[in-house]
């Protein structure tokens, strides 16, 4: 006899939903880094920062939503969550200064790598400290993954990007370890 598998089991937990944004997001950053400084780069910056802001936002409110909520209600370490609130916010400000700048503009590429610096460390201290601290907690990661998966698609219908998928396909895009083609705009 086969065991039959309910939807549930068909969506991953909500730590891996957020490891593949972090994979993402940290890619884009790698690929603004071998950018060189001439005109024909300019709008790949501008491509390359624009979807790491959209990235960036939908993840951080997805986070600030659904995730950091239901582990405030079980963790006892809220100085960790208030860190990665404050973390957040100084994300958001560099976000709204990049979306107001020129790519040729003084201190565009400066902002983004310390977006970038500024992001590096977050997931690290997501990954290193708040997930194993979710996971020990026995949070309820699928069904918090199921409310991710549809917060998500909202907010992409809202900033006008495509699905996951229909981007991750159109732009080659595999987790670092397995390939380094850069994620193309999907607008581009």
């Amino acid at each position: 006899m086969t065991k039959k598998s309910s939807p549930k089991s068909d969506i991953p937990n909500a730590l891996t939903l957020l490891t593949e944004d972090h994979d993402k997001v940290l890619q884009l950053f790698s690929d603004f880094e071998h950018l060189h400084n001439d005109e024909e780069d300019e709008d790949r910056k501008r491509e390359l920062v624009e979807l790491a802001c959209m990235k960036l936002t939908i993840h951080a409110q997805i986070e600030e939503e659904l995730f950091y909520p239901a582990l405030r209600d079980i963790l006892d370490e809220q100085d960790l969550l208030d860190e990665a609130r404050v973390e957040h916010d100084m994300a958001k400000q560099l976000i709204a200064e990049l979306e107001s700048m020129e790519p040729d503009e003084d201190l565009y590429d400066a902002k983004f790598k310390v977006l970038g610096e500024y992001v590096k460390h977050h997931i690290e201290e997501e990954q290193n400290e708040i997930f194993p601290k979710a996971k020990k907690a026995h949070l309820d990661l699928e069904n918090i993954a199921i409310d991710m998966i549809q917060r998500k698609q909202e907010l992409q219908e809202e900033f006008g990007m495509l699905a996951d998928e229909e981007e991750d396909a159109a732009s080659g895009f595999a987790p670092p370890a397995a390939s380094k083609k850069p994620v193309r705009h999907p607008r581009a």
